[in-house]
Formats: structure tokens, C-alpha cells, sequence
């Protein structure tokens, strides 16, 4: 998806909410994951047994309740590798029911790889190809050979990890580097190898008030803004300083729409929870 599809999108649906699938086994509804104990579900003309069952089940629903009122999904990859083979083979159905029931929406890897160029061209390769995402989060740490293969796919996205939510962030994020904080001097040095139209920055919502200051200096990239929610970010604060002409923002919420509730009604609940964040960003 290109830039101008993103924003033709967020215009269309009123909203920059990005849904983070961080789909955990044990947080789920009691009668989901009873569901990994009982027989099989079909999809992609496969069967599918155990927790990849009820990981599937569970995605589905979420999706299908929050589909109107996102322009992303964000799956965390850890979420689904900690399971094994069980857990991708259920990243796999859910990218291809994402693609297949909701195909405008765009779909994120947040797998935060970083490595080598020969690696890093692997790596692009199973996400852009093999599993068709929109755009991955990468981190920056081993320098420009780590993110140009990346860039070299035509409509896809590098997310370059910037100044994240985590508390310890600061230990090198914010050390100063030639009278700039760290984040800034990477976000210049990533911003003169790309375009706006093939990479974005990863900016924690509990950072907003940095926002404004990232303006001055990259006006026009997307900003993924994780952090709402479960961690307390605003996102008041985020679109006042962080939006641009092009809306520029996809703020992730992820806990906070996923188990809004842990009853039958989940799915009911998580909907309510993305109409009402999807309101507020729009």
C-alpha cells in the first residue's frame, strides 16, 4: 500500500487507529482457549488444531469487530513465535484473512528485526514476500545496510524503531550525539536513505511532548505511535503534536481493544473499545 492509499484510508474511515494484534494464549477468553482442546478449524484449505485454533478464533473475531474502525493491524510477532510452528502457521491465516475479508487495511509486522544486509534481505523477503505485510519495524542499531533492502520493495514500508515508549529508552535514545539527542541523528541519517513514501518512525506515545520537537525535523514522515492505552498515553497530546497534512500518525492500541473484555462478549467489547479510540484519533 502506498502513501497516498494510507491517507486516502484515514480520510475515508475518519481515524489513524492501528489495532496491535499481540495475541496472548493466556489472556484470552476462558471459552476460546477451551477451543485449542476440541477438534479442528479449517482455513486456507488447511486444518488447524491446538492453540493455533484458538489463536485463529480469537483473531478473527477481533478483527472483524474492529475492522470499521482501524486503517491497520499490527501483529507482534513474538506473540505468535513463542508458540512454534502452531503460533506462524496462525500469523499466516491471519494475514491472509486481513488481506482476504478487509483488503484496504494495512497490516504491520512488528517483528523489530536488525541485521546484517545479507540477513536484512532475507528478512524482507519473508515478510514482504512470503507473507505479504505492508511494512515491518526494524531497529537501526547496525546502521544503513541493516534497512536499504527494505526500501527497495515498491510499496512497502521500513519502520525505524526512533524514541519508544519503553522507560529505559532514555539509556541511549536521548544521549546526545554531535549536540542532537541520539533518536534525532538516527532519524536524519534513516531519513536521508528513504523517502516518506517507503519509511516511517516508530514514536511511544508516552513520548508526545517530543512530538512537536520531531516536526521541526521530519515533517512529512509517518510517525507509528504505540503506547496508548495499557501505557497511558494520550492520544490527545499525539495528535496535537504529531499530525501533519497527510495525517502522518497511526497510533497502535493493542491490550486495551484486545481484552476489553473476558467474557462471550468480547468481540462485542473490543469493537466498542476501537470505535471509541477511532472517534478520539479522528
Amino acid at each position: 500500500m502506498n502513501r497516498k492509499q494510507l491517507f486516502e484510508q484515514i480520510r475515508k474511515k475518519g481515524t489513524v487507529l492501528c489495532v496491535g494484534l499481540d495475541t496472548d494464549f493466556d489472556k484470552m477468553p476462558e471459552h476460546i482457549r477451551a477451543q485449542a482442546l476440541k477438534g479442528e478449524v479449517a482455513a486456507m484449505g488447511q486444518l488447524f488444531k491446538g492453540r493455533a485454533r484458538s489463536i485463529i478464533e480469537f483473531n478473527k473475531a477481533i478483527i472483524d469487530a474492529t475492522a470499521p474502525y482501524c486503517v491497520a493491524y499490527k501483529p507482534n510477532l513474538a506473540f505468535y513465535e513463542c508458540y512454534g510452528v502452531d503460533g506462524m502457521r496462525a500469523l499466516e491465516v491471519t494475514v491472509d484473512y486481513i488481506r482476504t475479508s478487509y483488503p484496504d487495511i494495512f497490516i504491520i509486522a512488528d517483528a523489530k528485526r536488525g541485521d546484517i544486509g545479507n540477513t536484512a534481505r532475507m528478512y524482507a523477503k519473508a515478510y514482504f514476500e512470503t507473507m505479504d505485510f505492508d511494512a515491518v519495524t526494524l531497529a537501526p542499531y547496525m546502521g544503513q545496510d541493516s534497512i536499504t533492502p527494505f526500501l527497495e520493495y515498491k510499496d512497502k514500508w521500513a519502520i525505524v524503531l526512533a524514541l519508544t515508549s519503553n522507560a529505559s529508552a532514555t539509556e541511549f535514545q536521548l544521549a546526545q550525539k554531535d549536540g542532537r539527542p541520539l533518536y534525532q541523528a538516527v532519524m536524519e541519517d534513516m531519513m536521508s536513505i528513504s523517502t516518506p513514501d517507503n519509511m516511517m518512525f516508530v514514536v511511544g506515545a508516552t513520548k508526545a511532548d517530543k512530538l512537536a520537537e520531531i516536526r521541526t525535523f521530519c515533517p512529512d514522515n509517518f510517525l507509528l505511535v504505540p503506547g496508548v492505552g495499557a501505557q497511558g498515553g494520550s492520544e490527545e497530546e499525539v495528535i496535537a503534536n504529531g499530525a501533519n497534512d497527510h495525517a502522518g500518525l497511526l497510533i497502535n492500541s493493542s491490550r486495551a481493544i484486545l481484552y476489553a473484555d473476558s467474557s462471550g462478549n468480547f468481540a462485542a467489547a473490543a469493537g466498542k473499545a476501537a470505535a471509541a479510540t477511532a472517534n478520539y484519533a479522528g
